[in-house]
């Protein structure tokens, strides 16, 4: 699986994420750091990544669209530890492949974690 990690999350994700196996990169490698959200997902969908980020209009965005593609991962934690975070991404990547591979909003809280399937609009 591949990340392209928001803006909205700091640079240190990418080496923090490699170091668990997943092949990530920040947007500000990929493209201007001004760039409209619709742009990354563009990128992601052509690479065939996932996007990572604090922002709730990406799921929004592909919703409204009844898009399937490109994957969300949205880290809704008041405060980002980045050590615990990370963690907690490496097992959403492991424990929610399928969804994430067919097309899904994975929402990443504090105490749980929420997937919805771009194709049903149904939580799973």
């Amino acid at each position: 699986m591949r990340l392209v990690i928001d803006m909205n999350l700091s640079v240190a994700w990418v080496e923090a994420l490699r170091s668990g196996g997943t092949d990530a990169v920040h947007w500000s490698v990929v493209g201007p750091q001004d760039a409209p959200d619709e742009a990354i997902m563009d990128w992601a969908r052509a690479n065939g990544a996932i996007v990572l980020t604090r922002d709730l209009d990406f799921g929004i965005a592909l919703m409204r669209q009844a898009r399937k593609a490109p994957s969300v991962i949205q880290i809704r934690c008041g405060r980002i530890e980045l050590e615990r975070h990370v963690s907690l991404v490496n097992r959403v990547l492991k424990d929610h492949r399928e969804p994430l591979d067919a097309g899904a909003i994975v929402t990443v809280e504090n105490e749980r974690v929420r997937v919805r399937a771009l194709d049903s609009h149904v939580p799973i």
